[in-house]
């Protein structure tokens, strides 16, 4: 019955708009579905993973890592070498163009360096920009980036969240312009921005000979449709070919469909609660006790959530990183599904009868819903507050919340300082302000020894699961689901990338 019922509600939704135009192959556009609004197209005044999507269609970065085989290749630079512990030198690759027709040369990498690494401009996240001192022109073709102190992860993010962007434009246009005309060197350049709602990309002719390789699809039509079962209506209907982070169940019914292609991909994101144990949101605030936060870890079946809610390739997580991330300790203090030992350690903290809190989210409804209820039956009453991304990070930097439901993707960058450094560092969004594990991660994030880093992110790990800090749920899997004239193979960072796209 719940079959025939979502069948029904789909087919219904389909009919009201059926007048839309018919998306596809024959006019070379494919149309596809964001779920959440883009705050900024602009790559650095944004952190959504649409916009990491956005930004790896429209901009280039030096470095490019092959998301399959992780090697590291030349794409604005040809090749790179360290001078010493603080100073990468690269040689730029000649006769790239902007979207516009500014030609790229050292100039822009030393503008774009420079301005994004000075906290003052205000970098959405600075943990990708904030390791970078300086940029230097040696010659046209080539410069020198000077690091804070040694940060051996450097190349990974230069193959990640680091754009390089038009010093002439960008100078003039800064991040309100960039963000309502886009201008990179990427495989697609932005045609039409209508803020938050509407995207327009245009394969890029003259795109250099990338590692990304060469566009095939001429258009992307890219609109933003808050509800899963609009965006299934309009799949239904002919006015959207591809949508993604589709919910478990309803991307098992479209997989029943021969008209679509299903294609289930893990990620490197992860789903946790993050608990006010600094005490940001007042001094009555429960969760500055660690054994009401481990309590919390306690309460949640994460078994039970992998099994029924996110199914595919999920997996239950203990760390605050990714398990595949350089230095992810695995192995630390896990709390086994037990309400009676968290309704004991409620006790224990003075609370037998339970207490009332806040708590938040932003996405994944019914996930977020289903850890609520879990925390209502040991006693935590929760006022469940459903808001927008930017407006719960904004909430969350300015004052804290007493608990919340965070997903992080660490912007695909396979190393744990994208993720715990991200978090634990006293930083806007840091919840715990532990002094010992920022200054172990500062020796983490810093040394050349491979194998102190691994030791020093250990140490950080374990008192961060020790200290329920936070409380990991879960890895994510993404559902993406496109029609057959569609060719697509989703790989397992979570970015969306259209240059890999074709008709059938």
């Amino acid at each position: 019955m719940k079959s025939l019922s979502l069948k029904c509600g789909v087919a219904a939704l389909a009919l009201m708009v059926a007048g839309a135009a018919h998306a596809g192959k024959s006019d070379d556009t494919l149309n596809v579905a964001f779920t959440k609004e883009l705050e900024n197209v602009d790559s650095y005044f944004n952190s959504s993973r649409e916009g990491v999507v956005m930004q790896r269609a429209v901009w280039d970065g030096l470095v490019y890592r092959d998301p399959v085989t992780n090697e590291y290749k030349g794409n604005l630079a040809t090749s790179w070498e360290w001078i010493d512990d603080l100073t990468l030198e690269f040689k730029l690759r000649e006769g790239v163009k902007f979207h516009n027709g500014e030609e790229f040369d050292a100039d822009d990498v030393v503008y774009t360096v420079n301005y994004v690494a000075d906290e003052k401009n205000g970098a959405k996240t600075q943990r990708n920009v904030n390791w970078m001192k300086s940029a230097e022109k040696v010659d046209k073709y080539t410069v020198r980036i000077s690091l804070k102190k040694p940060f051996p992860a450097a190349i990974e993010f230069l193959s990640g969240p680091v754009s390089m962007y038009p010093n002439e434009y960008y100078a003039e246009a800064g991040p309100t312009g960039m963000g309502l005309k886009p201008v990179g060197t990427g495989p697609y350049k932005v045609t039409e921005v209508e803020p938050g709602k509407h995207f327009v990309l245009e394969k890029y002719e003259g795109y250099h000979d990338s590692p990304k390789g060469q566009p095939e699809i001429g258009k992307i039509d890219i609109r933003t449709i808050p509800d899963v079962n609009t965006q299934m209506a309009e799949l239904f209907s002919g006015s959207l070919d591809l949508i993604w982070q589709v919910p478990a169940d309803q991307a098992g019914k479209l997989a029943t469909m021969d008209q679509f292609t299903v294609a289930n991909e893990s990620t490197m994101r992860i789903g946790y609660l993050t608990l006010d144990a600094a005490g940001r949101t007042g001094e009555k605030n429960p969760f500055t006790d660690v054994r009401v936060r481990r309590a919390v870890a306690h309460a949640v079946n994460r078994e039970a959530l992998v099994a029924a809610l996110l199914k595919g390739k999920s997996k239950v997580i203990s760390t605050a990183c990714f398990p595949s991330q350089f230095g992810c300790f695995q192995d630390v203090a896990s709390y086994d599904y037990d309400p009676e030992k968290a309704k004991a350690l409620l006790a224990e903290a003075g609370y037998p009868d339970g207490f009332e809190t806040d708590f938040y989210a932003y996405r994944d409804r019914e996930y977020a819903e289903a850890i609520s209820s879990f925390l209502n039956a040991v006693g935590i009453k929760t006022n469940f507050h459903m808001l927008q991304y930017s407006a719960l990070r904004e909430l969350r930097m300015k004052g804290g919340t007493p608990v919340s439901f965070q997903t992080w993707g660490s912007y695909s960058i396979n190393d744990a300082s994208a993720i715990t450094s991200q978090f634990f560092k006293f930083g806007s969004l840091d919840d715990s302000r532990d002094e010992e594990v920022r200054d172990w991660l500062d020796v983490a994030d810093s040394a050349t020894d491979p194998e102190k880093r691994k030791e020093y992110y250990a140490k950080a790990l374990t008192k961060i699961a020790d200290q329920a800090y936070w409380v990991p749920m879960f890895s994510y899997n993404t559902n993406y689901v496109f029609t057959n004239e569609v060719s697509y193979t989703p790989t397992p960072d979570e970015v969306l990338r259209f240059v890999d796209m074709s008709w059938n």
